[in-house]
């Protein structure tokens, strides 16, 4: 071997495929956030430019979707991938451009945030984007990721208790995800309830913690699942990376709910406990 040769190595990659926050507090810009924080290199396929800011969104302009197609051509063929979060997309259109760069790509460990409607309470998606999300998406996700609002929206019923939340994620596999991680948050109580319904298991696991007291929880629903494609691109299995990836945002919340940013709902700390850059050996 030559004396100067070098061993091969590269960051575990993630895509975030969404919409950017110009608040700098959810969607492109905390899962870049994210990304950097646990340990990854960070990609981005910008879905929409939104103007917002802590108290809420007051302009969407969608990028087109041959140009969408372009930034995930651009990425994958040169950097390449390890996971891929996918977060707002507002048409259906969009939806097929990201369905088919899965398929033609290949792409891995897809983690599906169905982002229907910001913190603020401002829509996102249109009402027709809905059914084609579901049929050209959900196949293709390794794990979808909604909040109890998204669900109620996605199922056409509400959902009052966490009784509730395991029959809920296995009427959402039956649509055709594969996994389901059903966030509880909105829900009263000082506790807050997820559960993660997989192919394969008997029942939901159920993930409880005490409720973090804050104003600050713009962006939580993007930064969970930006942190699951994180942990399953540095090779963790499903269970075991959502269950890190809540432990980091637990962490995110709590360093970040006693801060004031602008007047509205605040973002999470999404640098509090930065880990070293990771990289691979090139086999």
């Amino acid at each position: 071997m030559p004396s100067d040769a070098r061993v091969s190595s590269r960051y575990a990659r993630v895509l975030s495929i969404a919409g950017s926050d110009s608040g700098g507090g959810a969607g492109i810009q905390a899962d870049l956030k994210t990304f950097s924080a646990l340990g990854c290199y960070g990609m981005t396929a910008i879905t929409a430019i939104t103007a917002q800011n802590t108290c809420g969104v007051t302009g969407i302009h969608g990028v087109p979707p041959d140009m969408l197609k372009a930034q995930i051509d651009a990425v994958v063929q040169d950097i390449g991938v390890d996971a891929v979060k996918i977060g707002m997309l507002h048409s259906p259109d969009v939806v097929r451009v990201v369905a088919d760069a899965i398929r033609t790509h290949q792409l891995p460990h897809v983690v599906l945030d169905p982002v229907m409607v910001a913190t603020s309470g401002d829509r996102l998606i249109a009402q027709e984007t809905v059914g084609v999300l579901v049929s050209e998406l959900f196949p293709l996700a390794e794990v979808i990721t909604p909040n109890l609002d998204e669900a109620g929206w996605l199922l056409g019923r509400s959902l009052q208790d966490a009784d509730a939340l395991e029959a809920a994620a296995q009427d959402l596999r039956a649509l055709g995800a594969q996994a389901v991680l059903l966030k509880g948050g909105h829900l009263p109580g000082d506790w807050v309830v997820d559960v993660l319904s997989m192919p394969g298991a008997p029942q939901a696991h159920k993930l409880q913690s005490p409720r973090i007291a804050t104003h600050n929880g713009h962006g939580t629903g993007c930064t969970l699942s930006s942190a699951i494609a994180a942990h399953l691109a540095l090779g963790l299995p499903l269970q075991q990376a959502v269950e890190q990836a809540r432990s980091y945002i637990l962490g995110a919340i709590a360093a970040g709910a006693d801060v004031t940013t602008g007047r509205g709902h605040g973002p999470l700390n999404h640098g509090y406990a930065p880990i070293a850059q990771r990289v691979f050996e090139n086999s």
